[in-house]
């Protein structure tokens, strides 16, 4: 009897090790494009109200470049259609009118990894007012989302060199189809050939008192950017050079690179009298321990074809700096 008792006993604590082992979910791994955005959301809905709105907020232009490209690529889909592969893409939003409102933020909810934003309201208005009020995040957690693959993609096959860290004491990750074009007294040019052109990495530094507080930043980082330009990035003919295109107004905003205070600079910039042209992305980093600022910029010549996922390269890039 004692016997049978055990052996119960130990069928039972079998079971429920089993059982949590089920528990635990295994999900394959996530697929798509970098900055492909599955839109989940019932036909009607995406043709009325709704979809606009979503396509204002998660369609917008990205800022500083060239020609008109959004911020995501979206590929709509009716909520019936959201099964089996569908379901395994890494960035998806979904829609669902009935329940609620609310927008929730979901990881790894069908594959891994995975970000799911969930945006429910019983009414049109309800949802539009969600997608509208929470923009913002919203387009920051499938941003996020993104850089990080893309660096994990960039990890595969790094340039190995130790002359940026010799000389600046930082480290950066870049993938090993670059080369270092120039180097000068703490100064580097790190670039990449592509089909139609190149993509460009400037990495240098500047005294901490070189950039002022305020609204007067903007105008000392475009200073230091042409006065860099002309001395290290010359253009196709003598006398020519890298300056910043004044018929584009520069966007500027705070942000954290490093865990450290950045100032974050979109534009365009020319050759002047050479038809060159092209987008930039430039990071002040404020390296207080040091007394000093860091300044590294992605610039990108592709002429006559897209640039987002160029520039969003550039940006993952820069954004694995880290300042020792």
């Amino acid at each position: 009897m004692k016997k049978l008792l055990v052996l119960a006993l130990s069928m039972m604590l079998f079971v429920n090790c089993e059982d949590g082992k089920k528990s635990k979910r295994i999900l394959s791994s996530s697929s798509g494009n970098i900055n492909d955005l599955s839109v989940v959301v019932d036909n009607n809905l995406w043709e009325g109200r709704v979809g606009e709105s979503i396509r204002n907020v998660l369609g917008d232009d990205v800022y500083g470049l060239p020609q008109d490209e959004p911020l995501f690529s979206l590929r709509q889909m009716p909520t019936v259609v959201f099964t089996d592969f569908a379901r395994k893409n890494r960035i998806v939003f979904k829609v669902e009118k009935g329940k609620p409102a609310s927008t929730k933020y979901i990881e790894d909810a069908f594959a891994s990894p995975q970000k799911v934003v969930l945006v429910t309201g019983k009414t049109d208005s309800e949802i539009i007012n969600e997608i509208e009020t929470n923009a913002k995040k919203i387009v920051s957690e499938f941003k996020t989302e993104e850089l990080k693959e893309k660096q994990k993609r960039i990890k595969k096959s790094l340039h190995k060199t130790t002359e940026i860290e010799d000389a600046l004491d930082i480290t950066l990750r870049f993938p090993s189809a670059y080369r270092i074009a120039k180097e000068g007294d703490k100064f580097f040019w790190i670039r990449r050939d592509i089909e139609t052109g190149t993509l460009n990495i400037m990495l240098y530094e500047m005294p901490i008192n070189a950039i002022t507080e305020g609204e007067d930043a903007i105008l000392d980082v475009i200073k230091i950017r042409d006065s860099i330009g002309k001395q290290y990035i010359p253009g196709p003919t003598e006398g020519t050079y890298m300056t910043t295109e004044e018929a584009y107004t520069p966007f500027m905003q705070q942000t954290i690179v490093d865990n450290k205070p950045t100032l974050e600079t979109k534009s365009t910039w020319e050759v002047e009298g050479a038809w060159m042209s092209g987008p930039f992305i430039n990071y002040a980093i404020k390296d207080e321990i040091n007394n000093r600022y860091i300044i590294v910029e992605g610039f990108a010549y592709a002429p006559a074809v897209s640039k987002r996922d160029f520039v969003f390269e550039l940006e993952a890039i820069i954004k694995s700096i880290h300042i020792k």
